[in-house]
């Protein structure tokens, strides 16, 4: 489970932001999260699935002075561009059609939905690999 993952050159990255409702805290959603993790681990995470790993984040407030451009202060980084979100969760996919039929299966809806109960709002971007490296 906390196992380093090697992510293969030319996968799909879908970034999913998770806004807590007020009042809502990590340890409120812990358990749920960590089912629905586990239902993409273990039912798509094959060939024919798509999923290769993921990792779970939680928003600790700093903000990189040195790798932002514009006014974006840590202090101010809730009215950053992006919402920010309390959660985010990173999946590396072989494909974005993979994640799409992993995401529309009854299965994970029924897991998603229960963390949806605790959230304002998610949504959900994804990016194709362009680099990737390790120091040599």
């Amino acid at each position: 489970m906390f196992e380093p993952i090697q992510i293969p050159f030319g996968c799909v990255m879908l970034f999913n932001v998770v806004d807590l409702k007020e009042g809502v805290t990590i340890e409120d959603v812990e358990l749920v999260l960590g089912e629905m993790c586990n239902v993409v681990k273990n039912t798509y995470g094959d060939d024919k699935g798509g999923f290769i790993g993921g990792q779970v984040y939680k928003y600790s407030g700093f903000v990189s002075n040195e790798g932002t451009i514009g006014d974006v202060k840590e202090e101010e980084s809730h009215n950053a561009r992006i919402k920010n979100g309390d959660i985010v969760i990173v999946t590396y996919w072989k494909s974005f059609e993979q994640h799409e039929k992993s995401h529309a299966d009854k299965i994970f809806k029924e897991k998603f939905s229960k963390l949806a109960e605790f959230c304002d709002e998610t949504y959900e971007v994804g990016y194709e690999m362009l680099w990737q490296g390790v120091p040599e």
